[in-house]
């Protein structure tokens, strides 16, 4: 046997291993895999009878708002069955989100909110559902077990978006561009660990473009310095209709959910503990009445108000410490034509080291977010330093032949982000990086801090404490509520009363399919454009939406008129707002219900005689409402960014065009008229 055999035979083992390893890791990447919000349909769409006849899904019924004020008011009757077991005050994604886990525990739940669901930081977010790539840095170099299980928390509770809101929840690239070759390895070994914690909760793995891969994939990128680029995924929702969608369901399920209605006072028995609230309804002062005022009883009160929070608790405890540090995190809306429409971008080293997000949203281009200190305001006004700063950092990153104008800016917000900090702690200083659940000495709960994709478990931590501190009985539901609109189909969720959130699909989920929208299209005639938008804001609801859309006399659309011309947001969607989602201000639709408010605050008022007129339609409202509305609903698009140049713009000028766009910045952006001697320019 000659020594080159010998040796072979010796190196065989290894070969052998290490191709057993390299097979293994191909099939790792590229193995098949089930993608949540990707599978079939639960409930089947409706097709035609043998006879021709077309039926429409029949949906359950939502008690109406005033239905449900007539069930808060039952619980001050003095009878102990009908107080309710927890009382949340604020209908952001926690608060709605400790109502649905509560009611589908078979706890009585009331909710309220002064404003509207989302009003506040939960419409105001990124519209990312992250696991934190840049929370696992900090994890790594800092040896922070705290930020390390912040992200695997946040990487497991990323899937349940798309497990039960698939319609409103997708799986979104996010690209690293980088100038430096030792960043290749660097970058590739982070993104590479961010999927490995991921497990099977991740979906699609990173991976490296060349550079010219990059551009192909990224036009928009600037070319010099630039060596290629890593490619990995995170999750992006739609915010307020997510929060919308959390309130409804819990809603369905049995708890009592009313928005604009304000707590004033907190009550207390006589041995110091709390016993409920006493609240306004707000909706009367905008009639020109004197807001009803009444008491709602409940055994255990919850502080769900996010930045609001120390309100509430000095409510409770004037003397209480403050325990949020409100951050402004601003954010602007670009044209669509900035970025890709299904492809992000992350700085992670800014001017300033902050990290800044340049994503698609809702067919325009999302930049931010600011991290500045804050004053707690209602509706904060987006400041022109914090916009400039993020302008100037996209042009870093996009190729220099692209001019990018403060014209350009189409919506602009500011959110404010409550950090927390634990009044218990010895050190009073110190930031909470997750969230906070504290109960005071007559019972308040507090829950705060945290970050959408975290929402679900921080309300499961609270409503577990909540049992555990005011001896509450969860109860199995023996006969829910058939959400899909028939019997025959039910969640995989087991109603026994354990937290089953992760399980329980939010409204609209169940018949959702990513072909409905053809259906919708085959059926009632509705633009392509306008069918996907409805499938992918409601789910199957996208039937109500578009049966309530009145028909437009012509060819093509048959039905659906858009309130604005330049996104597929049309009237069925208003009556559905206020018919089954509890809209009850012009802002509530604007921003909420749709999201035109955030997408461009010029055509949000151009829309807003429109949503005024159908709106009073639905609701009854008399001129002086309408007076109302109109001047509301423009000192709010301010903190949308709306030029000043329009805030002391009327109705009648909005409707017969008389508004003059030549003061405004971007009149001046296009060509609109000929130059002289001009004729002989391209000749």
């Amino acid at each position: 046997m000659s020594r080159f055999t010998r040796s072979a035979k010796r190196a065989l083992p290894s070969l052998a291993l290490l191709a057993t390893a390299a097979s293994g890791a191909l099939y790792y990447t590229y193995r098949p895999r089930n993608i949540p919000g990707y599978e079939g349909p639960v409930v089947p769409p409706p097709i035609f009878g043998a006879d021709g006849t077309f039926k429409l899904p029949r949906f359950p019924r939502l008690k109406s708002r005033l239905e449900q004020i007539s069930e808060l008011k039952k619980s001050d009757t003095g009878r102990k069955e009908d107080e309710y077991d927890i009382l949340v005050i604020g209908a952001g994604a926690t608060g709605s989100g400790v109502a649905l886990d509560a009611a589908t525990r078979g706890l009585k739940v009331a909710i309220v909110e002064r404003d509207d669901f989302s009003s506040g930081t939960s419409s105001k977010s990124t519209k990312l559902v992250h696991g934190g790539v840049r929370y696992l840095e900090k994890a790594v170099w800092n040896l922070d077990w705290a930020q390390y299980e912040l992200v695997r928390e946040a990487l497991k509770e990323r899937t349940y978006f798309l497990q039960t809101a698939p319609h409103l929840s997708m799986w979104l690239p996010i690209m690293l561009p980088l100038d430096r070759w030792w960043k290749v390895p660097y970058y590739w070994a982070g993104t590479k660990f961010y999927d490995f914690l991921a497990g099977s909760e991740g979906i699609e793995s990173s991976y490296f473009q060349t550079r010219s891969k990059a551009l192909d994939a990224f036009p928009m990128l600037k070319q010099e310095g630039l060596i290629g680029a890593l490619v990995y995924y995170d999750g992006a929702h739609n915010d307020s209709r997510m929060n919308v969608s959390i309130a409804v369901t819990a809603g369905l399920y049995g708890a009592t959910v009313v928005n604009h209605l304000e707590v004033k006072g907190l009550l207390k028995g006589e041995d110091g503990r709390l016993t409920g609230a006493e609240v306004v309804d707000t909706i009367g002062e905008r009639d020109g009445k004197v807001g009803e005022r009444f008491k709602i009883k409940a055994k255990c009160v919850i502080n769900c108000t996010g930045p609001f929070t120390d309100g509430i608790r000095k409510m409770d405890d004037p003397g209480c410490k403050e325990i949020v540090a409100p951050a402004s995190g601003v954010h602007i809306i670009l044209p669509g034509y900035y970025s890709p429409g299904k492809m992000g971008l992350i700085d992670p080293s800014t001017s300033d080291g902050r990290v800044i997000f340049f994503l698609p949203w809702q067919g325009n281009t999302i930049a931010g977010t600011t991290d500045e200190p804050a004053q707690i305001t209602k509706d904060p006004l987006p400041d022109e330093k914090s916009i400039q700063w993020i302008l100037n950092e996209v042009s870093h990153y996009l190729s220099p032949d692209i001019n990018v104008r403060r014209g350009d800016v189409l919506a602009a917000w500011s959110g404010l982000r409550p950090l927390v900090k634990d009044p218990k702690a010895k050190n009073t200083e110190s930031l909470v990086r997750n969230h906070l659940i504290d109960v005071s000495e007559s019972g308040l709960l507090t829950c705060a801090g945290g970050k959408w994709t975290t929402y679900r478990q921080m309300a499961e931590e609270c409503v577990d404490t909540a049992i555990k501190e005011f001896g509450l009985t969860p109860k199995p539901i023996t006969n829910p509520p058939m959400i899909s609109g028939t019997e025959h189909v039910t969640d995989d969720a087991t109603l026994d009363g354990t937290c089953q959130t992760h399980r329980v699909r939010l409204v609209g989920a169940h018949g959702w399919s990513r072909t409905l929208f053809i259906h919708l299209i085959q059926h009632f005639g509705v633009e392509t454009e306008v069918a996907k938008h409805l499938t992918e804001s409601y789910g199957d609801r996208a039937w109500t939406v578009a049966s309530l859309c009145r028909p437009t006399d012509k060819r093509f659309p048959a039905r659906g008129e858009r309130i604005s011309q330049l996104y597929p947001f049309v009237d069925g969607e208003v009556r559905y707002a206020v018919r089954h989602e509890f809209a009850q201000t012009a802002v509530d639709v604007l921003a909420r219900r749709t999201r035109l408010a955030f997408l461009n605050a010029q055509a949000s008022l151009e829309a807003l005689p429109k949503i005024i007129d159908i709106m009073a339609d639905e609701l009854g409202w008399s001129k002086k409402r309408m007076e109302v509305e109109w001047r509301e609903t423009v000192k709010f698009l301010e903190s949308m960014g709306l030029p000043q140049p329009l805030l002391s713009a009327t109705r009648k000028q909005v409707e017969q065009g008389k508004i003059d766009f030549k003061s405004l910045l971007e009149w001046r952006m296009y060509s609109r008229h000929d130059r002289p001697g001009s004729e002989g320019d391209n000749q």
